[in-house]
C-alpha cells in the first residue's frame, strides 16, 4: 500500500547510500499522463515576451539572476538548454526541442503533477506516497518547495557536474531530500544519473546559492551554518572517484539525500530523457533564511498531503 512507506531495509540503504531507487513508483497511466502534460507544457507556451533565459549547469550563476528565474517558485516558466542556440542568438530546435527545463511550481500549478504529493489520491492507486516516504526517513512536517520537468534533450542535454542539491535548497541544518522520477528510461547513452555511494556521509554542504544583496542576481557563498543534518557528519574532501550509475526505466523513484554527491553525462544521443523532480526540506526545527534564492510563496512552501 501506498501508506506504509519505506520498509526497514529501503531505510538503511538509504541512509548507508544516500540514495534509493524504488522501481515502478508510478503506474504506466501515470507515466503517460504526466508525458502529455509535458507535452502540453513544451509545445504550448509563447515566445512572445519571453526572456530566453539560459539554463547552465556549470560553475556559472549568471543564468539563474535574472527576475524570469528568482520569481519562478510559485509559477510554470521555462528555461533553455544553452547548446539550443546559434551565434547570434536563435534558437536553432524547435521551442520543444530546446528547453532545459520547466520550473519551479509544477506541484502547485499542474494537477497531473499535484497528483504526486496527494497521499490520499496515491493510495487508491497504490503508488509510492511521498508522505509516507517522508515519515519513514523521519521528517515532522516536510514541505514541497520546488518542482521540475528536466529534458536531457536529443544531442544537446547537458551535463551536470557532481553537486548537492541542499547547495541550492539549503536549510540549517540541512534536511533536503529529492524525489526524482523517470518518465522515460535514463540510461548510459542518454545521460542518467550517477552517485558517488556514502558521500552525503563525508561530504559538507560548503556552498551555498544566495541572492545578491539587492535581491538582483545570485552568488555562490561559503556556508557558514551546519553543513551535515544534525551534525552528524565526518567532513572529507570531495573525490572524483567511485561513481555508480543509476539507470532507471520509465515510472522509476530516486530518493536523493540532500548531501549526495550525484551528476549526469551530457546526451549526445538521439533519445530524449525527460524526468519529474522535486525537493522536500524540514520545516520543523530547521531555518529557511531570507538569503535562499527561492524564497516562499504567500502561505508558506506546500506541505505534503495528508
Amino acid at each position: 500500500m501506498a501508506t506504509a512507506g519505506l520498509t526497514p531495509e529501503q531505510v538503511t540503504t538509504f541512509r548507508q547510500n544516500g540514495y534509493l531507487i524504488i522501481r515502478t513508483a508510478l503506474t504506466p497511466s501515470t507515466v503517460q499522463s504526466l508525458l502529455a502534460e509535458t507535452n502540453r507544457l513544451l509545445t504550448s507556451f509563447s515566445l512572445k515576451d519571453h526572456p530566453l533565459t539560459r539554463f547552465s549547469t556549470g560553475e556559472k550563476t549568471d543564468h539563474v539572476g535574472d527576475d524570469y528565474f528568482l520569481t519562478s517558485g510559485d509559477k510554470i516558466r521555462f528555461f533553455f538548454e544553452e547548446d539550443a542556440f546559434d551565434e547570434a542568438g536563435s534558437l536553432t530546435k524547435p521551442q520543444e526541442k530546446a528547453i532545459n527545463k520547466i520550473g519551479h511550481g509544477l506541484h502547485a500549478q499542474s494537477p497531473p503533477f499535484a497528483h504526486l504529493i496527494d497521499e490520499a489520491a496515491l493510495a487508491e492507486t497504490g503508488e509510492a506516497s511521498p508522505a509516507a516516504i517522508a515519515r519513514s526517513l523521519g521528517y515532522r512536517d516536510p514541505r514541497c518547495l520546488q518542482s521540475m520537468i528536466i529534458c536531457k534533450q536529443p544531442e544537446i542535454g547537458g551535463a551536470v557536474p557532481p553537486h548537492q542539491d541542499s547547495t541550492f535548497l539549503y536549510t540549517d541544518p540541512p534536511s533536503a531530500t529529492g524525489f526524482w522520477y523517470a518518465l522515460e528510461d535514463a540510461t548510459l547513452e542518454n545521460g542518467c544519473l550517477s552517485f558517488l555511494p556514502g558521500s552525503h556521509r563525508w561530504a559538507a554542504v560548503e556552498k551555498r546559492l544566495v541572492r545578491r544583496e539587492g535581491g538582483v542576481g545570485t552568488e555562490m557563498v561559503d556556508n557558514a551554518g551546519a553543513r551535515f543534518p544534525g551534525g552528524a557528519g565526518e567532513e572529507r574532501p570531495h573525490r572524483a572517484e567511485g561513481y555508480v550509475p543509476g539507470e532507471v526505466k520509465a515510472g522509476d523513484l530516486v530518493l536523493i539525500h540532500g548531501n549526495l554527491l550525484h551528476k549526469s553525462e551530457r546526451n549526445t544521443s538521439l533519445k530524449g530523457r525527460i524526468i519529474y523532480t522535486f525537493h522536500i526540506i524540514e520545516a520543523e526545527g530547521t531555518c529557511y533564511d531570507e538569503r535562499n534564492w527561492l524564497q516562499p510563496p504567500e502561505g508558506g512552501f506546500t506541505r505534503l498531503h495528508s
